[in-house]
């Protein structure tokens, strides 16, 4: 997995923020068992007691469990997953439009342009296809 970072968030917020990605996007099937706290510290270049907090909120919303001796897993829930990806593409929507607020735009033009853009990519999927 690629960690990326920034600076306009705490480093535990965001790696919950990426780890949740990776689940709800397969990166991280149901089931499957993660690294483990050290291992997944070091991949992303961060202190373990920073991995440990963000895994831990990932178990208390349930995306995670951890097996006393076997280590953590992703949930096998798909509904809980799926409420997941849904939370997290209605926040990136908000954040989305509030900046094109912040810009400007009446959500009918926002609409507009969605459609555009969309409609833009359409057209080279089909040119794709021939």
């Amino acid at each position: 997995m690629l960690w990326q970072f920034t600076g306009d968030a705490p480093i535990y917020a965001q790696l919950i923020e990426q780890i949740k990605i990776g689940i709800v996007s397969g990166v991280f099937p149901p089931g499957e068992r993660l690294l483990s706290v050290r291992d997944l510290a070091t991949e992303a270049g961060v202190n373990p007691n920073t991995m440990q907090r963000a895994l831990t909120e990932l178990e208390r919303d349930g995306l995670v469990y951890s097996q006393r001796t076997a280590g953590r897993f992703v949930t096998e829930d798909k509904a809980m997953i799926e409420t997941a990806k849904r939370a997290l593409a209605e926040r990136h929507i908000s954040v989305f439009l509030d900046a094109m607020t912040r810009l400007g735009y009446r959500r009918e033009e926002v609409i507009h342009m969605l459609q555009q853009e969309l409609g833009g990519e359409e057209e080279q999927h089909v040119g794709l296809a021939m």
